[in-house]
């Protein structure tokens, strides 16, 4: 038992300064613990269980001497009974954490999951797809719910009704569903094998997504009529003619095309650089432009103090739908993006091109991985000779 020191009154405990262990008398082991920082808290420091403990009772001042004794006081009756004071608070702190966690709503989890990860994300559109899917078709069901007690029916409930309607909404949205809730069993907020997993579970339940879905391909002009509309897309006026003319003779995204500033474009070395964090597969890609397509640069306006290559009538990024209109005032059964099929189709039925160098003229993905990994380059020199062909055609 620890010896008792000379009882210290208030005052004297307030002039307490120097760093360590000042014991204050009339309970056994009652100490002003001072740090090197000055920093004051009250510690017992006694025997439980044949192993001496130091345990916490508070800051100094806002606990005072005598509620300091009291707590102190209470330790000791505790521990001569056989009881473990610091046991019994941990184990409440663990108990109170742990329902806590309990609580926590898939909604919560969701949000928490999208905070942490959208910085590593592509764009802020991806994250708001991630909001609008959750919102839209997962919280009315899974929001209110604890994360722990989400289960299979729970999860059938939210994609059931759209497995064979919005396949791709909904296969996404699995997916996403399983992702919040592994964060969630990680951060340990639920246990168990997750209910949203497809391989092994959901497959038995759900039919392949290939089985209930329909393809839709983008609406595309065939390689024969694609030279006549040049003639009349060259015809009509305004940016947004302009963009979709240097999307056909580039067969770049729609997205890329209007995105695509200044600074991205070298004029004398007749090449366009899309950074990696403006493409699809999040890889830099290098477009040769082809003479048509430098010419098309050169005889653009620019608008000062704007870097875009084709801004907006008030110098902000051009919709889609601004493309798409063009498309529609000239009565042509297609959409932008349908004019990548028509490349890949000339490229495939009008050359001899090998079909990987007009994958990478649409920056696709090579498949096969052993393959990807050999090919370091890009190809540009011999892509270059392809869309210059391409552009002669068009012509």
């Amino acid at each position: 038992m620890p010896k008792v020191s000379v009882e210290l009154g208030a005052l004297a405990v307030s002039r307490i300064n120097d760093p360590g262990l000042h014991f204050v008398g009339v309970i056994p082991g009652l100490a002003l613990n001072v740090t090197p920082t000055g920093a004051r808290s009250w510690v017992l420091r006694a025997r439980v269980g044949g192993k001496r403990r130091d345990m916490g009772l508070g800051s100094y001042p806002a606990v005072p001497l005598a509620l300091a004794r009291e707590k102190a006081r209470e330790a000791r009756e505790v521990i001569a009974k056989g009881g473990d004071p610091v046991g019994e608070r941990h184990a409440a702190r663990a108990t109170a954490k742990a329902a806590a966690a309990a609580a926590r709503t898939f909604k919560q989890c969701a949000a928490a999951y999208i905070e942490a990860h959208e910085g590593g994300w592509k764009n802020a559109k991806h994250a708001q797809q991630w909001r609008n899917t959750l919102e839209q078709h997962a919280y009315p069901v899974l929001g209110p719910l604890r994360v722990s007690d989400v289960g299979l029916s729970h999860v059938m409930r939210v994609l059931e009704p759209l497995w064979s309607t919005t396949t791709e909404t909904a296969v996404r949205l699995r997916g996403r569903i399983e992702l919040v809730l592994d964060w969630a069993t990680v951060r340990g907020y639920r246990e168990g094998p997750n209910p949203a997993r497809w391989r092994g579970h959901l497959d038995k339940l759900l039919p392949k997504p290939t089985k209930v879905s329909k393809v839709e391909h983008h609406a595309a002009l065939p390689v024969a009529d694609v030279a006549a509309f040049m003639t009349r897309l060259r015809a009509a006026p305004g940016m947004g003619a302009r963009a979709l003319e240097f999307v056909v003779l580039t067969a770049a995204r729609s997205g890329e095309v209007r995105g695509a500033t200044w600074a991205e474009i070298d004029l004398d070395a007749a090449l366009w650089t899309v950074p990696a964090a403006r493409m699809k597969a999040g890889k830099e890609h290098r477009v040769p432009l082809s003479p048509p397509a430098v010419a098309l640069l050169k005889a653009l306006p620019r608008m000062a103090s704007v870097d875009l290559v084709f801004p907006a009538p008030r110098g902000g990024t051009l919709s889609d739908m601004t493309l798409t209109a063009v498309l529609r005032r000239l009565e042509v059964p297609a959409v932008p993006h349908g004019f990548r099929s028509t490349f890949r189709d000339w490229a495939a039925e009008r050359t001899h091109y090998p079909g990987e160098m007009a994958e990478m003229a649409l920056a696709h993905t090579v498949g096969d991985k052993v393959e990807a990994a050999y090919r370091r380059g890009d190809m540009l020199e011999r892509r270059a000779a392809m869309m210059a062909e391409w552009a002669e055609f068009l012509a």
